[in-house]
């Protein structure tokens, strides 16, 4: 089995992210519109933000998932961070979520303070929630047809991890 390496990402992987991005089955399954420009990622990518984390796996030194974490600036949310991910469909269940899972939370618990990690999912991707699940996430409620996909409004479930052993 081939080493997953996690990164930091650079700018050089816009192209990368691209098309990872631009694969139907990937953006179906988050926020972002089809037919991303390669100048979008590579624009995101040179002007990094503030609290912002953004991660790649790796696999046979090809880019093949990313992840995102943002943690929260308002002062009673700062103990609070967001994410959303991406793998390419030839490297899916293949570990690569759940490396991207495992540094994005070590940096979140380890790193950067942040007592609860939390997201939303399409309730139909089955293969996310277990993932989510996997490592600590539950779901506490349920939007109806919260984003529009393919022309059909979907629901999503809005999940959260709290970090353990702190007091609730």
């Amino acid at each position: 089995m081939s080493e997953i390496l996690i990164r930091h990402c650079e700018v050089a992987d816009a192209p990368a992210l691209h098309q990872l991005y631009a694969h139907p089955s990937v953006y179906r399954d988050t926020l972002q519109l089809p037919f991303p420009s390669e100048e979008v990622w590579t624009k995101r990518l040179s002007q990094p933000t503030e609290h912002v984390y953004k991660l790649v796996a790796c696999l046979n030194g090809q880019v093949v998932g990313q992840l995102t974490v943002e943690t929260n600036t308002r002062p009673r949310r700062r103990h609070v961070a967001g994410f959303g991910m991406g793998v390419a469909p030839q490297a899916q269940r293949r570990g690569v979520g759940s490396r991207l899972m495992e540094a994005m939370i070590e940096l979140c618990d380890g790193w950067l303070n942040v007592e609860r990690i939390e997201m939303t999912v399409f309730v139909d991707n089955q293969a996310a929630l277990a993932l989510y699940i996997k490592y600590g996430f539950v779901v506490e409620g349920t939007s109806k047809r919260y984003a529009l996909r393919e022309g059909v409004y979907v629901d999503v479930h809005h999940m959260a991890r709290l970090r353990p052993g702190q007091p609730a």
